[in-house]
């Protein structure tokens, strides 16, 4: 009775997408958004109907599929991209860590990003040190990181950003002549590939958002990946609590000691369950999340080549403007694009929100990259919180005041990208 009852079910929620949800329509041409179809609703309802809604026989196989996909031995998936940032700072303060992360240690980071990518630092007890990036790329430029380093300097954590792999060939070198760890932050960069390997691959940790504006959605989620046993075990723990035990939810005593441990200060025997021996949190994602994503991810091949297509259409049909400059590629990177990067040269003769305010009422959606210079933020200028910045951050200011970025997202069509151009030729015509 239940088989057929499910099987009901999920023919119903599929009608439901048919009927309704495909003839939901939007005037505007978004930044970003998801692209799916029945298979997500049905796998959520599925997840519903097990009753579990924690973590369970979905989250196990979204973990499996995406370590297959990237290539790395661990996925520890969380319940947003932020939480797995907090996630990938915090496993390298742990006390397992050979050579980890203390109070006061210093870590490298881009100044022009998100701030999710710096506040873990913060959040952990470390500094932040922020360095320029690289005009063309809109990464951390490489070649200022080493006037960064400090004897207090342990990791660098950046971003590959809007998709763009950063110089991977130098950071690392530089990270293993330094003895520094490497967070790769590829919440914009699921799929980008640097000399042939997804990136995420080559630091210590990574990693993903699965926010529905990123290359593929589980609602919220996010993921750190990781080849190291060690850095796996601590990730689990931390997001989970910090708990010792590492039992699935609803399950118990898979050590098969529950209640022989003897762990701290704590008196023999007493709950594995209850036993905690990092600092944690509740970092974890549900079930019907996992769901949603374990259907996005066969959807994820195609998805990367529409944004390839889409930044390569966008480039070529915006090429003709010589007041526009794109982002550019490190040579061995193949970026699968979050965004198309817009920066308006010196001297054209409007602001970028004249420009950017002509394509919102022409309902073309823009953004900016982000936080811009990260050092003028409020939270950050008002002087309250430790940082450090090495050099000048003239490229960060740049991006700040003169960049912007336009969708690239699966769902963007031919259509949209002519009338894209149409629209720049009109503003640049004077129409403005």
């Amino acid at each position: 009775m239940e088989k057929e009852l499910r099987e009901e079910i999920r023919k119903k929620v599929a009608e439901y997408y048919n009927e309704v949800l495909t003839k939901k329509q939007s005037h505007k041409i978004p930044a970003s958004g998801k692209v799916f179809d029945e298979k997500e609703m049905v796998n959520a309802v599925d997840a519903v109907l097990d009753g579990v809604w924690t973590h369970g026989r979905f989250a196990v196989a979204f973990e499996k599929a995406i370590s297959s996909f990237l290539g790395a031995k661990h996925c520890v998936i969380t319940n947003s991209g932020s939480s797995a940032n907090l996630l990938a700072a915090s496993v390298l303060f742990s006390h397992e860590v050979e050579n980890r992360i203390r109070k006061g240690d210093e870590i490298i980071t881009a100044a022009a990003g998100f701030p999710t990518t710096a506040n873990p630092v913060i959040q952990n007890g470390g500094i932040p040190v922020f360095v320029d990036i690289k005009e063309d790329t809109y990464n951390i430029d490489e070649s200022l990181v080493e006037d960064a380093i400090t004897d207090k300097t342990k990791a660098i954590m950046t971003a590959h950003t809007l998709g763009n792999p950063f110089n991977l060939d130098k950071i690392m070198s530089i990270c293993k002549k330094h003895g520094l760890f490497l967070i790769e932050d590829c919440c914009d960069a699921l799929g980008s590939k640097y000399r042939g390997k997804y990136v995420s691959t080559f630091g210590d940790l990574a990693t993903f958002s699965f926010y529905p504006a990123h290359h593929i959605t589980m609602g919220e989620g996010g993921a750190v990946v990781m080849n190291s046993d060690i850095l796996e075990k601590c990730a689990e723990s931390i997001r989970d609590w910090g708990r010792d035990c590492w039992c699935m939810p609803g399950v118990d005593n898979t050590c098969g000691k529950r209640f022989s441990w003897k762990l701290g200060g704590l008196p023999e025997g007493y709950d594995h369950k209850y036993t905690y021996s990092r600092l944690g949190y509740n970092l974890k994602a549900t079930d019907m999340q996992a769901a949603i994503g374990l259907a996005q991810l066969g959807k994820l091949p195609s998805f990367i080549e529409a944004r390839k297509r889409n930044s390569g259409a966008l480039r070529s049909a915006l090429s003709e403007f010589d007041c526009l400059a794109f982002a550019e590629s490190e040579p061995g990177a193949e970026p699968s694009w979050f965004g198309f990067i817009i920066r308006l040269k010196e001297g054209c003769g409007f602001s970028r929100e004249q420009l950017t305010g002509f394509l919102e009422k022409n309902g073309i959606v823009t953004r900016l990259v982000f936080a811009g210079n990260l050092t003028k933020q409020p939270y950050l200028f008002s002087g309250n919180i430790d940082y450090r910045i090495s050099g000048s951050l003239e490229k960060s200011d740049i991006a700040m005041k003169n960049t912007f970025w336009i969708g690239v997202w699966p769902g963007i069509t031919e259509h949209d990208i002519s009338y894209i151009y149409e629209t720049f030729r009109k503003f640049m015509g004077g129409a403005r």
